[in-house]
């Protein structure tokens, strides 16, 4: 084929994320070296990658959430719940790590599959659904804890703390959970259906898809996966927080960390490797500005313009990409309509 025939592949959504992400980095060893920091340190990179953990777990599921047309409002409040759980079970106690582990992901689990029959069932919109649901954990945390509560022992703080060089092994165990996320959405019915049911839930439930089934599925991995993110939050802080998860804004921190990813809020289209992309975005844009001295308030205006320049390239791809509405129909669209 001669180069004058040859078509360019215009760049998919992730791989503008990655672009930005590489910028980001770039940007990041420039401006920390300004200041007289090595952005490429062991420190700075083990420090990143543990942010990138953290936020990770809870983005991964709330793609998983997204791409099924809702939302997850409840991962902050599962966060505090299952750190609570997690280290007032263990009690300073090794042999008290695994039932307290086991006791967090069932919970977690349960709350995540309510979510899940609320929204599939009841027929109520995720956004109020998870709202509810963590309204509910909120006050049942301010009633019961007040301040820290419970210890982990060293053998749980070791997995906190434990490296294999500069990646820490929290890092490790998100890209396992991510590898096997995509595994299920690319080789499982169940994953296939998540796509089908977040592009046009009644277009599945006529193609014969149990639509019940996707937003189940999703919802109680959504809340699995934030448990995941409490626990390793014990395990770094050595106590349970009843606050920790609300103080995090998680859940508005893991829903821009997918839209910059380039999964549409509408569901139906995204990947997990956009979403992890954008988290590291956001995990090196705090690292740079928090070297720089920049202030809170202003930090939250740099992620905001981030996430509305990313969403507005999104969209103006989507739109470029559609047929002109009042083209001259041709071919069997043609032939279609002069039979009528």
């Amino acid at each position: 084929m001669s180069a004058l025939t040859r078509r360019t592949t215009p760049l998919t959504s992730t791989g503008i994320v990655l672009v930005l992400l590489a910028v980001s980095l770039v940007a990041g060893f420039v401006l920390t070296a300004v200041e007289g920091r090595n952005f490429l340190s062991s420190g700075n990179i083990s420090a990143l990658l543990t942010g990138i953990s953290i936020l990770g777990f809870i983005a991964i599921g709330q793609t998983l959430v997204i791409l099924v047309g809702s939302l997850d409002l409840s991962v902050p409040y599962v966060v505090s719940l299952v750190s609570v759980l997690a280290a007032g079970t263990m009690a300073g106690q090794d042999g008290n790590v695994l039932p307290a582990v086991a006791l967090a992901l069932l919970v977690a689990a349960a709350v995540g599959l309510v979510n899940g029959a609320i929204v599939a069932y009841l027929g109520v919109h995720g956004f109020i659904a998870t709202l509810g649901t963590g309204l509910v954990i909120s006050g049942y945390l301010a009633t019961n804890y007040q301040g820290s509560h419970g210890s982990a022992p060293r053998s749980f703080r070791l997995v906190g703390a434990t490296q294999v060089g500069p990646v820490p092994l929290s890092t490790l165990i998100l890209l396992g959970c991510a590898v096997l996320v995509v595994l299920m959405l690319r080789r499982t019915r169940v994953g296939h259906h998540l796509y089908a049911v977040g592009g046009n839930r009644e277009v599945a439930r006529l193609s014969g898809i149990r639509t019940s089934v996707p937003v189940l599925v999703a919802h109680t991995l959504s809340s699995v996966l934030a448990a995941l993110a409490g626990l390793l939050l014990v395990a770094r802080l050595s106590v349970g927080s009843p606050t920790i998860g609300s103080q995090g804004d998680y859940d508005l921190m893991s829903i821009a960390a997918v839209v910059l990813g380039g999964t549409l809020l509408a569901g139906g289209k995204g990947n997990v490797v956009g979403t992890l992309a954008g988290v590291a975005i956001f995990s090196v844009l705090d690292n740079v500005m928090g070297v720089m001295g920049v202030s809170a308030f202003l930090q939250d205006v740099v992620r905001g313009l981030v996430i509305v320049v990313a969403v507005a390239v999104y969209a103006r791809r989507e739109i470029d990409r559609r047929p002109a509405r009042f083209e001259r129909p041709t071919g069997l669209d043609a032939a279609l309509q002069e039979a009528k």
